[in-house]
């Protein structure tokens, strides 16, 4: 099967919050960078609106709402329960962020950010309006913070909310970073936006690209990824416990070295030449472990090879690993 493909532009907030998406996920798509001064004729007839993003997905389906993208992609895989899936409430709060994002604050930001596109409109006040919004969600956020860690705009946990919105927020920072980041009724909001910017996965997700043209070979999203081979088995090293508690549970969902799956966001793994660095990287104080011998064909969350600090691309699951895919447990070493 071939990968989805997405029309993207690098710096649209839209279409950043579909590649977060994406990245969460843990899907490979082809990318094409569109020059919006010159969209390719292939956009144009995927999607009338011309506008990016846009995603055909490997049945050939198109979409092209960037929140329809995110969706999607979610539930091919939601690690981190960013849909709050079975929560009404949560996603009720979720969805009234989303419009509100959406809606005023981005009417505002555009007629601020790019007054000279708006004539008549007074800039400031539409300055002020949309502060008043971040203001609002600064206070949600203040809420969840603790002395250890940044706040989230719904529960506990990051979730589709944060997702879609921070790319908004970085952009009405963009417009007047002097004055955002003196702002003191700003704080919680600011720590929330840094954690972001500092994240990994913002490196991947801002990656420059050259726009696309048809004689280019195929460029994967995240760029530093490709597809796992499932020629070969995989495999999994575990603590004995971690284990046990899989057997109990009916699922495996650690990702490595006791930290589970919601906190890292997908279960490494590894091929069998790998099993040896691994081992002593992570577990060799602990002595004995076990290693899973993983059926590639039993996976059915996506997989995704990454590379390690060293730059060594790594097999990594991101979903639960059911059991039925475990063909062999052995001690290690």
């Amino acid at each position: 099967m071939s990968n989805p493909l997405l029309y993207s532009f690098r710096r649209c907030p839209y279409a950043m919050r579909a590649r977060w998406a994406l990245l969460v996920s843990g899907l490979l798509v082809n990318l094409r960078e569109v020059a919006l001064k010159n969209k390719p004729p292939e956009l144009l007839q995927a999607s009338q609106k011309g506008t990016v993003p846009v995603l055909i997905t490997a049945d050939g389906t198109v979409i092209d709402e960037s929140m329809d993208i995110m969706h999607w992609a979610l539930q091919q895989a939601d690690p981190f329960d960013g849909l709050r899936s079975g929560k009404a409430g949560e996603q009720k709060a979720i969805q009234q962020l989303i419009e509100q994002n959406d809606g005023p604050f981005k009417y505002h930001l555009d007629r601020f950010k790019y007054a000279c596109r708006f004539k008549g409109e007074d800039a400031e006040e539409h300055h002020n309006m949309a502060r008043d919004i971040l203001v609002e969600w600064n206070a949600r956020l203040a809420q969840q913070e603790s002395s250890d860690c940044y706040g989230c705009l719904i529960g506990e946990s990051q979730s589709l909310a944060d997702w879609a919105l921070w790319p908004f927020v970085r952009q009405y920072r963009l417009a007047d970073p002097s004055s955002f980041d003196c702002d003191q009724d700003l704080q919680a909001i600011k720590r929330w936006l840094q954690a972001f910017l500092q994240h990994p996965l913002f490196t991947r997700l801002m990656t420059p690209v050259k726009p696309w043209l048809p004689e280019h070979h195929p460029q994967t999203f995240p760029a530093d990824s490709s597809l796992v081979k499932t020629d070969q088995p995989l495999f999994h090293l575990a603590l004995i416990e971690d284990w046990q508690d899989a057997c109990t549970q009916g699922v495996y969902q650690f990702s490595t070295r006791g930290l589970k799956l919601k906190e890292i966001g997908f279960i490494h793994l590894s091929y069998q030449h790998q099993l040896e660095s691994t081992y002593h990287q992570f577990y060799r104080d602990r002595g004995q472990v076990l290693s899973l011998k993983l059926n590639p064909e039993q996976l059915t969350m996506p997989l995704r090879a990454e590379p390690s600090s060293a730059g060594e691309l790594f097999p990594h699951l991101f979903g639960a690993l059911p059991l039925s895919a475990v063909e062999l447990v052995e001690t290690y070493p």
